[in-house]
């Protein structure tokens, strides 16, 4: 039987020739900017797969996502860069030296004190690569910041999530998950004096502030109106951080669920030759609560 590294390198050589002369034409012209879209398609179906808990899909979509490591490895060996061996030694090293308690001689007793740790060990390398010259970044490295390090190329809602636990880390959150329900209404009051502004009520036929391009309040406001909306946003980051969920999780389950309802309607719909263009707001709502219960009874 073929050993761990040997299955390993096996995909190593498969991917070389992919992108040798003679291989793929599609992976040969491909570029470390070309597969980024691909690399967080491939994420997410990772995460589908789990919420599904589809485990053959599963074993499939892991190849995927490692399938991009061998090709963002490949690329940089060819431009003399890094190979998948540098790859390799640093995720070792980095497993070793942030995990003391087990590989050294510090005590973490529970979870907490094991995160606790990890984030003074990562703290201790950012600084140790800065004063080196290293780790380049689209902002302006601050190494003293707590935030330092949380990346704004990530998902808004993990962005935000991460942001706040930082600040939560060293103290900076609310006491109580009453102060944050209390916080969101006080952004959905702000919301809602700023919507007072607007010069007419917005509708939700493709006009107004959703519409198509065409805008039909100022500016100014405009920008207003989506900072309130981030800020609901973000309160509601913290409820979930506060919870221990992951906002993206859940904001993907509802779309998908949302989804299935949906289609359900349509489906119901489509059975009568007709289409939700053609049923008014007040049928579909009740075909959206008999989509509740239809769902509600399978599932038992």
């Amino acid at each position: 039987m073929p050993t761990t590294g040997e299955h390993f390198e096996r995909a190593v050589s498969i991917m070389a020739k992919l992108r040798a002369p003679g291989g793929c034409p599609w992976d040969r012209e491909q570029t470390f900017d070309s597969i980024k879209p691909y690399t967080l398609e491939e994420a997410y179906e990772v995460l589908e797969a789990i919420d599904n808990r589809d485990w053959d899909e599963l074993s499939g979509e892991l190849g995927d996502l490692l399938l991009q490591v061998l090709f963002y490895s490949q690329m940089a060996q060819e431009e003399s860069r890094f190979s998948i061996d540098d790859v390799l030694d640093r995720l070792s090293s980095k497993l070793i030296h942030r995990h003391p308690h087990v590989f050294g001689e510090v005590t973490a007793d529970t979870s907490a004190d094991v995160l606790r740790n990890w984030e003074a060990l990562k703290a201790e390398e950012k600084r140790k690569r800065l004063q080196a010259g290293g780790g380049r970044s689209a902002e302006p490295p601050n190494p003293e910041s707590v935030l330092a390090g949380v990346s704004s190329a990530m998902p808004a809602l993990l962005e935000a999530h991460k942001l706040s636990s930082r600040a939560a880390h060293v103290g900076f959150d609310w006491p109580e998950i009453g102060g944050l329900f209390e916080k969101l209404e006080e952004e959905a009051e702000e919301l809602k004096d700023e919507l007072r502004q607007l010069p007419c009520p917005p509708t939700p036929k493709g006009q107004g502030v959703a519409g198509s391009g065409k805008s039909q309040v100022p500016e100014a406001l405009r920008h207003r109106l989506e900072e309130e909306v981030g800020d609901l946003f973000f309160v509601l980051v913290n409820i979930s951080r506060y919870l221990s969920l992951d906002p993206e999780s859940a904001l993907k389950k509802t779309n998908r669920k949302f989804k299935r309802r949906f289609q359900w309607m349509e489906e119901q719909l489509r059975n009568s030759g007709r289409t939700p263009q053609g049923a008014g707001m007040e049928e579909l709502e009740a075909m959206w609560q008999q989509a509740k219960r239809f769902e509600a009874e399978s599932a038992q």
